[in-house]
């Protein structure tokens, strides 16, 4: 038994004052060695085409320029082997790989490398290539210009829910009938910390990468991979990372350039990318959805169709999971579904916070609205009357599910019973007002992870995983994961991750983290636990030895007799009467899929927006949001509370400004910069609370958590968009939803 209580405290970061006083290093950050030189990446102009010629003769006649690597002098390595998959790649298609061949695939693609004494002398070198190219002019790019290329794709990186039922006969039923076209332009993620890579070379090709990922040891099975390298000559460390999203989940094309560059001129290199290249890879798809819902005359769903529209690359095939929230949300007998892709001449999309799902709630959240509307309902009443007590698209019992409990108590919070549901009904001088609401979801998964525990005999206990933090909170969370299991002192416990020698963790993205490497930490301490105990047994004069482990308590760095709490043993005490200065423990975490799989198992939340519509201007101001969240047991609700924010300023983000603008006619992101995408500042921001419902469920994972880092963002540009309606009577199926899209 354990007192120390830690789960579930509102811990500060344990690492917040290395942040805040510039300790914590990031990867454009270590300058461990001197002589270190600098790589610039040179982008193409061109969107699709041909390099017929490369002149680097000026640029390399510059005193401290080392090295240009282009097309025409880069060969022979295992990048050029098509078979190879980085973890985060799609099914079907081939990755991009720099300076492979002279073709141009799509607008910013890197075609060039300078390496030189001096970042400022790397980039001026790069304005003295001088490239010839022979363009194609027919692109394609525009997903709602090009759907009559739409096909289906050859696999899902899930597998697509399958229909059910009769979903157009049960439509042309029904006594209520609506069809919408949803749609969103492409998102870029544009962390703070730009995607950047430092290599120490070492003697003998032993390589030290600091790399900007959400992975470490996926960067390091990609180099690798590429240049045939040993776990020892590449170790991969990123110890912070300032902001991902997703776009750290793939190893970027610098990653590549840096070690490259080391091998080639055995000398330290470091490349960053400049805000315009961070447009150059990966976004949200642009997305068309179109859904049709019927419902019966007293507000009962019985059809959804639900037909999704994405864009990818020409060489890979990018899904994500959209249509399936359709028919997982609410209870309807009768389900279609159907995606298909657009293969255009732009870069791959990439993952970005809640793929799929924040684009499938979207609209199947707008559409439910509507037809809420049309049935004369209340749409918080009409939600709850259509409440799916199991996971239809599985035929599944969910694990928990305390989706309710969100609707009633956001509800009560944001003070929904005094809405007026007429539209235009609700006024503040020249503003309107609108109330809106939505439902989110997001899976609750938990993967393979090995953690290794140390209990030192002054009883201090270190802990590493190779997984990573990116601004979410697991440094913390897993401390006090550790602090409570073996019941010490936290700051007795420290964390460590980001370093690919460390033992097997996957990508930090999914929402998968806290459960995943939770679990690991609590399985590790629990073997240090048991070891500990029994030494405790042995000693001379032992007071517990007799004793079972339900007889004992762990805290304050003692083991203590439940039944007398004056008599105990220190972990100190235990392990120098014992002669063991170290105990050490490696355990690998596994799901329990016997178990899970006969489960749905989500994270759930409701989304309760007001928003102020000038009614001369058109302006959109969300001035209050309450989302309720039923994500299991939180572990620390301080930084737990965090990530919801975060995710719910994203939402108001991709509700009102975010949108990379394609220019068709060049097929370039034309806003490659964050001062044309628009983001929200602090005046953006009003009053956002966070309602964390109470949540019991055994079945996802030993500590019963389920992730944060997406379900916050789920639902939020439905509940504005909603709330718009309410406000204007104007439906705006087309994000972001701007003055002259109101006007």
């Amino acid at each position: 038994m354990i007192t120390t209580n830690y789960i579930g405290q509102p811990v500060n970061r344990v690492d917040g004052r290395a942040k805040v006083t510039g300790q914590a290093k990031y990867a454009a950050e270590f300058n461990v060695v001197s002589g270190i030189t600098y790589g610039f990446v040179v982008s193409s102009p061109v969107t699709k085409g041909k390099i017929t010629a490369v002149n680097t003769r000026q640029a390399l006649s510059q005193k401290g320029v080392l090295q240009v690597f282009t097309h025409e002098n880069v060969s022979g390595l295992a990048w050029f082997d098509r078979s190879y998959k980085d973890q985060d790649a799609p099914k079907d298609g081939s990755p991009f790989r720099p300076f492979q061949n002279n073709e141009i695939q799509f607008s910013l693609q890197p075609i060039a490398l300078v390496v030189a004494e001096t970042y400022e002398l790397a980039r001026y070198a790069a304005s003295l290539i001088h490239f010839e190219y022979e363009v194609d002019d027919q692109l394609v790019v525009g997903l709602e210009q090009n759907l009559d290329k739409a096909r289906k794709p050859k696999s899902y990186k899930v597998p697509v829910t399958k229909p059910r039922g009769d979903a157009n006969e049960a439509f042309e039923q029904s006594a209520i009938k609506h069809h919408g076209d949803y749609y969103h332009g492409s998102e870029h993620h544009n962390p703070m910390e730009m995607h950047a890579t430092t290599v120490i070379y070492g003697d003998d090709d032993k390589l030290t990468i600091y790399d900007k990922t959400q992975g470490v040891q996926n960067s390091q099975s990609y180099v690798k991979k590429i240049f045939g390298l040993s776990d020892d000559q590449a170790r991969v460390i990123s110890p912070f990372v300032g902001g991902a999203f997703g776009s750290g989940l793939r190893p970027q094309y610098q990653l590549f350039m840096a070690v490259l560059a080391s091998l080639e001129l055995k000398r330290s290199v470091k490349v960053v990318l400049t805000r315009q290249q961070m447009f150059s890879f990966g976004h949200r798809p642009a997305t068309l959805q179109k859904v049709i819902i019927g419902a019966s005359a007293d507000g009962k769903l019985q059809s959804i169709i639900n037909k999704a529209y994405t864009e990818t690359s020409q060489f890979e095939e990018y899904t994500e999971n959209i249509v399936n929230w359709s028919g997982y949300l609410y209870h309807c007998e009768n389900v279609d579904f159907d995606h298909q892709i657009v293969s255009q001449d732009v870069y791959t999309p990439l993952d970005m916070r809640a793929p799929g799902g924040v684009t499938g709630v979207y609209a199947i959240e707008c559409a439910v609205d509507e037809t809420a509307y049309k049935a004369g309902i209340d749409p918080l009443e009409f939600r709850m009357m259509n409440y799916a007590e199991k996971d239809l698209n599985d035929d599944l019992p969910f694990s928990s599910r305390e989706l309710m409990q969100c609707y009633l108590q956001g509800a009560e919070r944001f003070g929904w019973r005094k809405r007026n549901p007429e539209v235009r009904s609700m006024r503040e001088g020249h503003n309107l007002i609108g109330w809106g609401v939505a439902t989110g979801a997001w899976e609750a998964q938990q993967m393979p992870v090995r953690a290794k525990a140390k209990l030192s005999a002054d009883g201090k206990l270190t802990v590493s995983t190779a997984t990573s933090d990116i601004g979410t909170g697991t440094y913390t969370s897993m401390t006090q994961v550790a602090a409570e299991t073996l019941g010490l002192p936290i700051e007795d416990v420290l964390f460590k991750l980001g370093d690919s020698a460390m033992p097997l963790a996957p990508l930090q993205g999914g929402s998968w983290t806290a459960a995943s490497v939770g679990s690991a930490v609590k399985l590790v301490c629990e073997d240090i636990r048991s070891k500990l105990f029994s030494m405790a047994r042995k000693v001379d004069n032992s007071p517990f030895a007799n004793a079972d482990t339900d007889d004992v308590i762990f805290d304050s760095g003692k083991i203590i007799s439940k039944s007398n709490p004056q008599v105990y043993l220190t972990v100190s005490e235990i392990m120098h009467q014992s002669g063991v200065n170290v105990i050490e423990e490696d355990t690998t975490s596994l799901p329990n899929m016997l178990k899970q799989k006969q489960y749905s198992r989500y994270t759930h939340s409701a989304v309760f927006v007001e928003v102020k519509v000038d009614e001369d201007l058109g302006t959109v101001h969300v001035t209050r949001v309450v989302s309720a969240v039923a994500g299991g047991r939180i572990i620390n609700p301080k930084t737990a509370r965090s990530q919801v924010l975060g995710g719910v300023v994203w939402g108001i983000s991709q509700a009102l400004q975010e949108d990379t603008i394609l220019d068709n006619n060049i097929g370039r992101f034309m806003n490659h910069d964050l001062a044309e995408y628009h983001i929200p500042v602090n005046a953006d921001i009003k009053d956002i609370e966070v309602i964390f419902v109470e949540e019991h469920d055994d079945i996802v994972n030993p500590l019963g958590v389920k992730g944060l880092g997406e379900i916050g963002i789920v639902g939020v540009a439905a509940a504005i968009s909603n709330a718009v309606y309410h406000a204007t009577g104007k439906r705006v199926r087309d994000l972001p939803i701007q003055l002259n899209k109101l006007m």
